[in-house]
């Protein structure tokens, strides 16, 4: 084992250490690229003449990707220093960002997606061990808040980037745009971070690697698919074989943590604190993702706006949740998490339900309250629910606990996407074959869905009703 450079501490005055400023500018940029492709939907749909259910696989897989990665960030992180780890994540994602940018075909551009998300991946665990490791525990809350502008407020503000670039031009425009600025970030924060913990030689199971990947990804496969197909045999077996390799995972990390060597830890779910954030954080990310490729395909298919004025409807509840992060992560140091969490899930539930009214003659007005609710619930939730379910983990399962809950979160995500196209999708075409519009139709089966995820806010709401305000912080060791 060698050690790598003396971990930096907190600057005077409660100032954000300077590697986690790098670490968050990095990782929001490569997030941003999570959403930015919502926007270019309808028009990726026509030029690559794909269905909907197959375009929302850029989303999708982007997100499939980073669950299968992030598990191996835990044993990725330790073989490396905090700088390799970082120059190769950001160097994966500028080779997949540039695959897209060129890409001759669909398939094309979903492989460049994948090796985006690959690089991506690397980065989220990379920030929250890292953050973890040198933010003392009084501080974590304020820091988690400026975080929370990367792992949040880049999802939501990717739609109305990409809808300015549109307006511009081809989709290609989007990666263009990306390129420079990676490369830009990439050599100034490679000059700038600091090396922090150890390098050691662990073992990672590959046998793991395989079960989770291919498990997750046939779970997602056939919920999407099983509405598509007219042949359902394809779809259920794939949910079935998702279904036992997901369990044989499960069992095959119990297994290994008799050994002390498990792909991901699964002791960090005994903590109830933990448990419940990353449930109520997975699904309102679930929620999040579901509705803004709902809004998306709402705003340009059914009401018929440009890509831009989608973009623009949208900017405003994507600059409230920047606008909140910080002052959420100060308001979570001084006053616990029950007064931000709870009118955060109260705020989604009241969102939601405005949407699954939402008619062809909706006013534009209320529209963008609906969504300025919606982000700001969000903004309540993320900050609270990160630092909270984090701060609990001993610090021996930081990595594994920061590997979980990007990966739970990441897997729900596409659950997300993947649920309420197969919705949306599955009535549009029962209401078709009635003899509804396709325009009315689209709009049904959008509300329907919708209407899903109000009853899975529903659910984050109980699930924060039962965290404390503040938690125990574990045993140093």
């Amino acid at each position: 084992m060698t050690t790598a450079a003396a971990r930096p501490t907190a600057t005077k005055g409660g100032a954000t250490p300077t590697v986690i400023k790098w670490l968050v500018t990095a990782t929001f940029v490569v997030i941003l690229n999570e959403t930015t492709l919502l926007t270019a939907i309808p028009r990726l749909m026509a030029d690559f003449e794909v269905s909907a259910s197959a375009a929302q696989w850029l989303s999708t897989a982007f997100l499939l990707a980073m669950a299968a990665v992030i598990p191996i960030t835990g044993w990725f992180l330790q073989q490396v220093t905090t700088r390799a780890a970082f120059l190769i994540a950001m160097g994966v994602f500028a080779v997949g960002t540039l695959l897209a940018g060129v890409a001759w075909g669909f398939p094309v551009l979903l492989v460049a997606r994948i090796i985006q998300a690959s690089g991506t991946a690397v980065m989220m665990p990379l920030l929250m061990t890292t953050l973890m490791n040198v933010v003392p525990e009084q501080d974590r809350g304020r820091v988690m808040g400026n975080v929370t502008l990367a792992i949040s407020v880049a999802p939501a503000l990717g739609p109305t980037l990409s809808g300015l670039l549109l307006q511009l031009g081809s989709w290609r425009l989007i990666f263009a745009v990306v390129v420079p600025i990676v490369l830009l970030v990439t050599l100034a924060g490679y000059r700038n971070l600091e090396n922090v913990g150890v390098v050691q030689q662990v073992h990672v199971d590959w046998a793991s690697v395989a079960m989770a990947t291919l498990g997750f990804s046939s779970l997602v496969f056939g919920l999407s698919e099983i509405g598509v197909y007219a042949d359902k045999l394809i779809p259920l077996a794939c949910l079935v074989a998702g279904a036992v390799l997901v369990a044989a995972f499960v069992w095959r990390q119990l297994v290994l943590q008799r050994e002390d060597r498990p792909l991901l830890d699964l002791r960090t779910l005994k903590i109830p604190v933990f448990r419940i954030s990353m449930a109520a954080m997975s699904l309102a990310f679930l929620s999040m993702l579901g509705s803004m490729i709902l809004l998306q395909l709402y705003l340009q298919q059914v009401r018929e706006f440009t890509p831009l004025q989608t973009g623009l409807l949208v900017m405003p509840g994507g600059m409230m949740m920047g606008l909140l992060g910080p002052r959420v992560g100060r308001w979570y140091d001084a006053k616990g998490a029950r007064r931000l969490v709870v009118p955060g899930a109260v705020a989604m539930v009241v969102a939601f339900i405005g949407y699954a009214n939402i008619t062809m003659t909706t006013p534009v007005w209320l529209l963008v309250i609906l969504h300025l609710i919606l982000m700001m619930g969000l903004a309540l939730l993320f900050t609270p629910l990160f630092t909270m379910g984090l701060g609990v983990v001993p610090h021996r399962l930081y990595s594994h606990g920061s590997s979980l809950l990007g990966t739970v979160q990441q897997v729900a995500g596409a659950f997300g996407t993947a649920l309420v196209v197969m919705v949306m999708t599955a009535h549009a075409a029962t209401l078709t074959g009635q003899g509804v519009s396709p325009q009315l139709a689209n709009l049904g089966g959008m509300r329907v869905s919708f209407a899903i995820s109000a009853g899975v806010a529903f659910v984050v709401l109980i699930l924060v009703w039962r965290l404390p305000n503040k938690a125990e912080s574990p045993e140093p060791n």
